[in-house]
């Protein structure tokens, strides 16, 4: 039996490993993407679970503001 069926040049293996390259980054890509997607979908389901109480409340920021008006007479 000879090795004829399946020959491979240099350029058809370099063609066949930059093909799986970019299929690997693919899959790299699309789980990262789905994973900040499942991050930001489990916050959003943690927001809908608090009370609405917490959502009408003043801003803690509030305090953090300096008033820089002063009165010169």
């Amino acid at each position: 039996m000879s090795d004829d069926y399946y020959s491979e040049n240099r350029s058809t293996s370099l063609v066949f490993w930059a093909t799986g390259q970019m299929a690997k980054g693919m899959l790299y890509a699309a789980v990262f993407v789905i994973g900040i997607g499942l991050i930001l979908w489990a916050i959003y389901g943690v927001g809908l679970l608090l009370p609405e109480e917490s959502k009408q409340a003043p801003s803690p920021y509030g305090a953090l503001v300096i008033d820089t008006t002063a009165d010169v007479a």
